[in-house]
C-alpha cells in the first residue's frame, strides 16, 4: 500500500475523470509544475495505483442499446474447470466483463446487445452453451450513475 497525501489524491480524482490529461494541464489545475505533476503521476503508476488508461466507448451510440448482468451457475464443477468456462466465455465479444464471484452465482457477466432479441441470440447460441453451464439469472440495466468512487 502506498501513502497518498492530498495532491495525490487530487491527481486520481482528476485522472478518473479524464485519463487523458496531460501533465501539464492538471499541473496547472492543481498548482504544480508539469515535471513534479509527471513524477507524481510516475509515481502512481508504478505502484500500481494507476493501472491501464482505457478508452470509455459510449456503446449505446455503437447500437448496443442494452447491457444485462447475467448471474451464472455452473453445473458440472467437477467435470468443468473454472479455466475452461473463463477461457469459452472470454471468447465472446458481447460479454464486456466476467467476474468470478462468490455467493449464489459462481460468475457475474456484463453482456451488451443491439437488444433484446440480440440479447437472446446471445444468451441462447453462445452463453448457456458454454462449458459447464448450469443456470443463469438475468437482470436488465435500465440506467447507470458514474460514483467518484472513495477518492470522490
Amino acid at each position: 500500500m502506498i501513502d497518498l497525501d492530498a495532491t495525490d489524491r487530487a491527481i486520481l480524482r482528476a485522472l478518473q475523470g479524464d485519463a487523458t490529461l496531460k501533465a501539464s494541464t492538471l499541473g496547472r489545475r492543481l498548482g504544480l509544475s508539469q515535471p513534479a505533476t509527471w513524477r507524481r503521476i510516475k509515481r502512481l503508476s508504478d505502484a500500481g495505483v494507476i493501472g491501464a488508461r482505457k478508452l470509455d466507448l459510449d456503446l449505446e451510440a455503437l447500437g448496443f442499446g442494452v447491457t444485462v448482468f447475467l448471474g451464472v451457475k455452473l453445473g458440472l464443477k467437477g467435470r468443468v474447470s473454472l479455466d475452461d468456462f473463463e477461457r469459452a466465455v472470454a471468447a465472446i465479444p458481447e460479454v464486456q466483463t466476467v467476474e468470478h464471484v462468490l455467493g449464489l452465482y459462481d460468475y457475474r457477466l456484463r453482456v451488451v446487445a443491439r437488444d433484446l432479441p440480440d440479447f437472446e441470440r446471445v444468451l441462447r447460441r453462445r452463453i448457456m452453451t458454454l462449458p459447464g453451464v448450469g443456470g443463469v439469472e438475468a437482470n436488465v440495466l435500465l440506467s447507470e450513475e458514474r460514483r467518484p468512487g472513495p477518492l470522490g
